[in-house]
């Protein structure tokens, strides 16, 4: 087993990747681990992200509270958001808040990331629905993000940044690379004329081989009813989450209802 200093350690080479990147400026960011039921470590408020060392990592319970910590340091100021992540997904271990540029930019116009242009995005992904607007360090983004913890692994926050999540730190820290990826090339391809989305028929073989790798984490090809029913798969999942809310026997009408009410949400 990691002993937490190590994993302090991978922390501050986490949180210098995503400076170095670009991802945040100033002390933006944070990043947290799941190191037990009820003990977790995170990056302290107000500090670079590039220029930590272990010492500024704190360790907190499950409700934020602090168990230890160097003077000088306390917890991010977003702690409530990572909490929730971990309450409502168990096999979360680590959480990743940036404000990667593309990623921001699509989230500041309001762009949810759900067109599928490329098939790892497709795999890894799925694709990136946009939470409400919340005033950062309150619960209002916790709870604007809980009602997409079920379905995704990453989620762009409306004006503010990105949030993704995994079985491990690193997985993590790479889907938030992957989320920015994809956001770049959006971006790209719609100012050369538009992107080439992939067929209904290229998306639903993409998420087999995803099933056929046994991928880890919340994804539309796990939840897609259309998918399990033989149909194909709708890429951005807003009707299969609403469905296996509902019940497949719902009625049609009950469904379609609820559906557009679902993408209105999202702003598909």
């Amino acid at each position: 087993m990691v002993n937490e200093f190590e994993i302090k350690k991978q922390i501050c080479d986490i949180g210098r990747r995503i400076y170095n990147r670009g991802m945040v400026a100033s002390n933006d960011g944070n990043i947290s681990v799941k190191i037990s039921e009820n003990e977790f470590l995170c990056t302290p408020t107000g500090v670079s992200k590039g220029f930590m060392t272990p010492e500024y990592i704190c360790k907190v319970d499950r409700d934020g509270k602090v168990i230890q910590a160097n003077p000088g340091f306390k917890p991010s100021s977003e702690i409530k958001m990572h909490m929730r992540v971990y309450k409502e997904r168990p096999d979360v271990k680590s959480v990743v808040h940036a404000h990667p540029m593309y990623a921001t930019g699509f989230a500041i116009a309001g762009i949810p990331l759900t067109q599928p242009i490329m098939p790892e995005a497709v795999i890894a992904l799925g694709c990136v629905p946009i939470a409400d607007y919340g005033t950062p360090s309150t619960e209002e983004i916790p709870d604007a993000v809980s009602k997409y913890l079920q379905y995704f692994d990453a989620v762009l926050l409306k004006n503010h940044g990105a949030l993704t999540f995994s079985d491990s730190l690193l997985s993590a820290y790479h889907k938030m690379e992957s989320v920015e990826f994809y956001a770049q090339l959006l971006y790209i391809s719609k100012q050369l004329g538009g992107p080439q989305e992939l067929s209904p028929e290229q998306v639903q073989r993409l998420y087999e081989i995803r099933r056929q790798f046994g991928m880890t984490g919340k994804h539309p090809a796990d939840v897609c009813v259309n998918n399990k029913n033989g149909q194909p798969s709708c890429h951005s999942c807003s009707s299969c989450v609403v469905n296996k809310a509902a019940g497949v026997g719902a009625t049609d009408d009950l469904v379609k209802a609820i559906t557009e009410k679902v993408i209105k949400e999202l702003g598909l």
